[in-house]
């Protein structure tokens, strides 16, 4: 038995044998655990010793993101833009009209007052669209009434620019230098698929810092912004910083691409700036290029608000829109399918909610876009896409009849004895709508007209184009000479 027992290393009574077995057997377990342990010690010295940036406090990650590249490959296509304009103060015994430019640019023609001159610089921004014909696009009140225009690359080339075309309406403006030199251009990107959320860049020089580049993301879209003169619609509203300066920059999406021209023209809040969506920019540069200036969309077709009357009367399913009164024969409304008394309800997306929303909203569009319309017909909801036209010159003497209440012609010997006119040439009242604006306002035959809004009118065709220019405002003022005695007498549209 004990023989036994001691093959299998086991001796009974003392048990020294069992002892110095299991001794053993803890020693190898030990061992075991240790190099369990040494391994991955010895691998991660190892790779210090191999690689020393890896090392705790040196730790280096990729410092170029998006926003870097993005940035290096837009910045070549950044501008400044300078501006200076001679500004005239006129010195009168009697008044002055050296800080209101619309009297300052008429009245000088009556009164020979002492004038100073002072040159007024402005700074702002602008982007290269076009490496080949060198065309530049910012924004109109960054060179509003400049008279010179210096762009300066971002190498610091300087070019004195000139004015392609510009738009108030729309507050663009394409600008042109002359180089033989090939230009960097930036790459155009798309508007229609932003997404609140969404990484943006702007680049601009605020306050003449040049090259400044902010950052943030789209807050908003089909933002209206009312200023002291205007509405505009469809911005697109930032978080990035726009300031003085910044205007006519580019905004940029994560991939460098321009999805919209930055404006500063709202200064009611810190944190929110606005940018125009290339999308509709695209259109405007398109008409400022071929023309010089915007030709505004047309559908042929007259508005009024949908009163509460109305909507009670006709037990109409809305609340609020535009009522059609009037499809002009031969308009792209009539060729569309569109009819009095339908009810917009909708411009492409945007609401309209009164016969003045809807104009100010297609004065937003170009002739030749397709506008997208939600009607109601008989109660019933339908959807409309009609294709603008650009307004007929031979209706604007018409419309300025039907809309202001007065009718011109241009001067000749025989009007000028008839209204005992002593002036030789300009545009002079020859009827008066009864019941109109100007009949209510005292407008008489015989009286002359010197000006619509920021525009000299001299003949006809300068009427035309004012009137068509100004036909979607809610109201345009009109200078009216009678006697030595000028006017500035505010229509409504």
């Amino acid at each position: 038995m004990h023989g036994e027992f001691r093959n299998l290393g086991i001796v009974t009574g003392s048990g020294l044998p069992a002892t110095r077995s299991l001794a053993r057997r803890a020693g190898t377990y030990n061992l075991k655990d240790a190099r369990s342990i040494l391994k991955p010690v010895f691998l991660l010295f190892l790779c210090l010793l191999l690689f020393p940036s890896l090392g705790w406090g040196d730790q280096v990650f990729p410092r170029e993101n998006a926003i870097v590249r993005a940035i290096r490959k837009v910045s070549p296509a950044v501008v400044n833009i300078s501006t200076s304009k001679l500004v005239d103060r006129g010195v009168h015994p009697f008044f002055s009209w050296e800080d209101d430019d619309f009297f300052n640019r008429f009245f000088r023609d009556f009164f020979e007052p002492r004038t100073r001159q002072y040159v007024q610089n402005s700074l702002g921004s602008g982007v290269i669209i076009d490496s080949t014909r060198k065309y530049i696009l910012t924004n109109h009140h960054v060179i509003v009434r400049a008279s010179k225009i210096t762009v300066t690359l971002a190498d610091q080339q300087e070019f004195e620019a000139r004015v392609v075309g510009t738009d108030p309406e729309s507050d663009l403006a394409v600008l042109k230098i002359e180089t033989g030199s090939q230009l960097p251009a930036i790459t155009m990107g798309r508007s229609n698929d932003l997404m609140i959320g969404e990484t943006v860049i702007a680049i601009g020089n605020p306050f003449g810092l040049s090259h400044t580049v902010t950052t943030g993301v789209i807050s908003a879209l089909n933002r209206s912004v009312r200023t002291e003169s205007h509405v505009y619609h469809n911005f697109i509203q930032i978080d990035a910083s726009i300031n003085p300066g910044n205007s006519g920059g580019p905004l940029l999406n994560i991939n460098g691409e321009l999805i919209g021209i930055n404006t500063a023209i709202y200064s009611g809040a810190e944190g929110i700036g606005f940018a125009i969506p290339i999308d509709r920019a695209k259109m405007i540069v398109t008409n400022l290029i071929d023309y010089g200036r915007v030709h505004t969309a047309w559908l042929g077709i007259t508005v009024q608000d949908l009163s509460e009357d109305l909507v009670n009367y006709f037990r109409l399913p809305v609340s609020s829109g535009a009522l059609i009164t009037e499809v002009i024969t031969g308009s792209p409304a009539r060729k569309g399918g569109l009819k009095s008394k339908d009810i917009i309800t909708e411009l492409n997306k945007n609401k309209v909610t009164s016969s003045r929303d809807y104009y100010d909203q297609l004065s937003q569009y170009t002739a030749n876009e397709v506008i997208h319309l939600v009607i109601f017909r008989n109660g019933k909801r339908q959807e409309m896409s009609i294709k603008a036209a650009p307004f007929p010159p031979d209706l604007a003497l018409d419309l300025a009849f039907e809309q202001l209440g007065f009718r011109v012609d241009e001067l000749n010997r025989s009007l000028a004895i008839k209204y005992r006119v002593k002036e030789k040439k300009g545009l002079v009242v020859v009827a008066i709508k009864k019941g109109s604006q100007a009949e209510r306002i005292g407008l008489e035959p015989g009286d002359l007209i010197r000006g619509i809004n920021d525009l000299s009118v001299g003949t006809k065709e300068d009427f035309k184009k004012a009137v068509i220019r100004y036909r979607l405002k809610e109201r345009i003022t009109v200078l009216v000479q009678r006697g030595w005695t000028v006017y500035s007498i505010s229509f409504k549209m």
